[in-house]
């Protein structure tokens, strides 16, 4: 089985082809703002170093957020696009799972700063099953024992991802139809947020 991995939803661009249970390609480094012209060279490039072609992907599992509204996006939409074009499924994937796939003893507390005091937070056991759902929440009303996991400065350790490791676990998972392949946001966009405001303020 060929599967091909795409998680934009952090500055940190994670691209992986991963063949018969084996990773042949990833790409895993902070790039910041240039993620969209970024994406498509680096994926044109696991193709070429893994000697294969994207006909020949059995999967695509695409991570749908939390995180970068801007990031989330440029992600799913490659992974939309080639799911469709190439009429093969397509699995979404937390952002935070995949944070918490660091290797623990414990509990991982993924954290993805969402700033003004926010987080996104989720926790995940070693072996990946959900402690806590995915929230936006709070960071002073985080009140859990476990290992904080994020590429954002909480006082924790930087993720070490195993892209293997969720990969094994959700490669049974039913693939969604690539038009419903819809961000994980957790909160609203600050465009939506300042209609709401402006909504109630002329509803008063």
């Amino acid at each position: 089985m060929k599967y091909l991995f795409i998680d934009s939803a952090t500055s940190t661009l994670v691209v992986a082809i991963i063949i018969d249970d084996k990773v042949t390609y990833i790409y895993n480094e902070e790039v910041g703002r240039d993620m969209s012209s970024d994406i498509m060279p680096i994926i044109s490039k696991a193709f070429q170093e893994s000697n294969i072609k994207p006909q020949e992907l059995d999967k695509i599992f695409a991570v749908n957020g939390p995180g970068s509204f801007t990031g989330i996006r440029v992600g799913l939409t490659v992974a939309k696009v080639m799911a469709w074009s190439l009429k093969i499924p397509v699995i979404p994937i937390s952002s935070l799972e995949v944070i918490a796939s660091t290797p623990a003893s414990g509990n991982n507390i993924a954290l993805i700063d969402a700033r003004r005091g926010f987080v996104y937070a989720g926790i995940y056991d070693e072996n990946l099953n959900v402690v806590m759902d995915d929230k936006h929440m709070e960071l002073a009303k985080l009140n859990i024992d476990g290992q904080i996991v994020s590429y954002d400065d909480f006082s924790g350790i930087k993720p070490d991802i195993d892209v293997l490791k969720v990969i094994k676990k959700h490669k049974d998972d039913k693939g969604v139809n690539p038009h419903k392949l819809n961000p994980k946001y957790l909160k609203l966009t600050e465009a939506e947020e300042k209609l709401n405001k402006q909504n109630d303020n002329g509803s008063k």
